[in-house]
């Protein structure tokens, strides 16, 4: 019966799987796991599909099992064309199922889905973590740590040793000098860690919807970063004509106005960098996500500079995702197109709309840097 009941399991997850994958790009552009996702699971709406259960009758109006009826009497009682709230009607509700994956689950499917390559992390993994592993057996410690068949071993010897041990009667106590506890030794652990740095243009051009673009493609650059790194840190940077840091609800939040001077957003990520994420410890991607629309010619200039000189050199991978709007001029796309289209360490993609996005997530991540 429990191998029934397992196969039947594994087969139903098999079946979310393969919903999740059939929907993967509509829940990818239309952001429907952002907000869903706890700290090692994402819970995601799988429609059509019915799991079958008993209902008890809250009506008790009668029906199948509750005496006699005659032909063409209603099963469970009177019944109308509709249900839910609002007005009666006569087509049934749609009623999605939320199911949850794991990070890596989530992942897995996404390569699977997207082609993507894994990312083979540069450095010599020095940045290190303290972490705990039970490798020892210890006479002292807490209950919980208990280690029974030790600890029945021990007893077993001391009752032996002192012929107390009667096989015909083999009855094993152990007392206080036999209990054995696992020991938890900390061990220095070598971890590649990798630093998001996001920057956003929220000048007076960039709108809401831009936002949104920006918001849902960096939860699937976070996915899947995280998904190969285990120290993962994320800053994040805004910008018109001056760039500050901030944090992540400001980031995704604030309003848009002012001009654009993009090099303001680079000169500080390269400060952050130099200050904080030597580059032979760490993997180092900035995104930058704008309208395309700078200042002047001459700023254009400066972004090329730092890019060059700075970002690139210190960084796995420089992205830049350009949102289209209505107000923006989209000319710093062809700018960086100009003088860095064979640079195998800048991916730079244009996203119009939110269709896009998975377009955008291929361009970024597949290059496998």
């Amino acid at each position: 019966m429990v191998d029934r009941i397992e196969k039947d399991v594994g087969r139903f997850k098999r079946i979310l799987r393969g919903k999740v994958r059939e929907n993967l790009r509509r829940y990818i552009s239309q952001g429907e796991m952002i907000g869903k996702q706890g700290k090692d699971l994402v819970s995601i709406p799988i429609p059509q599909i019915d799991i079958p259960h008993f209902k008890l009758d809250g009506n008790k109006q009668g029906g199948v099992g509750s005496g006699d009826g005659e032909p063409g009497d209603p099963m469970g009682g009177d019944q109308g064309e509709g249900s839910g709230a609002g007005e009666a009607g006569n087509n049934p509700g749609e009623h999605p199922m939320e199911v949850e994956l794991t990070f890596d689950e989530l992942v897995e499917i996404m390569a699977e889905e997207l082609e993507l390559p894994n990312i083979e992390p540069k450095g010599d993994e020095s940045v290190q973590s303290m972490k705990g592993r039970y490798r020892g057996i210890a006479p002292a410690g807490p209950n919980s740590l208990r280690h029974f068949k030790r600890t029945y071993k021990e007893a077993l010897k001391r009752q032996i040793s002192s012929k107390e041990y009667n096989p015909l009667d083999p009855v094993i106590v152990p007392i206080r000098r036999d209990q054995r506890y696992r020991f938890r030794e900390m061990t220095p652990e070598p971890v590649t860690n990798a630093v998001i740095i996001l920057m956003m243009d929220v000048s007076g051009s960039m709108e809401e919807e831009q936002k949104e673009i920006v918001r849902i493609t960096s939860f699937w650059i976070d996915t899947w970063l995280r998904a190969h790194y285990k120290g993962l840190h994320t800053r994040y940077i805004i910008h018109d004509t001056v760039a500050q840091e901030v944090d992540k609800d400001t980031f995704f939040r604030v309003r848009e106005s002012g001009g654009t001077v993009i090099s303001s957003a680079y000169k500080l990520c390269a400060k952050i960098i130099e200050e904080h994420y030597p580059s032979d410890q760490w993997n180092i991607y900035p995104f930058h996500f704008s309208d395309g629309d700078n200042w002047s010619e001459r700023d254009n200039e400066e972004c090329i500079k730092i890019i060059r000189d700075q970002l690139i050199p210190a960084s796995n991978l420089f992205c830049y995702g350009q949102v289209e709007s209505r107000y923006g001029s989209g000319k710093f796309l062809k700018e960086l197109e100009k003088h860095f289209k064979d640079n195998e360490r800048l991916s730079m993609v244009k996203i119009e709309n939110k269709d896009a996005i998975v377009k955008g997530i291929k361009t970024f991540l597949g290059k496998g840097k």
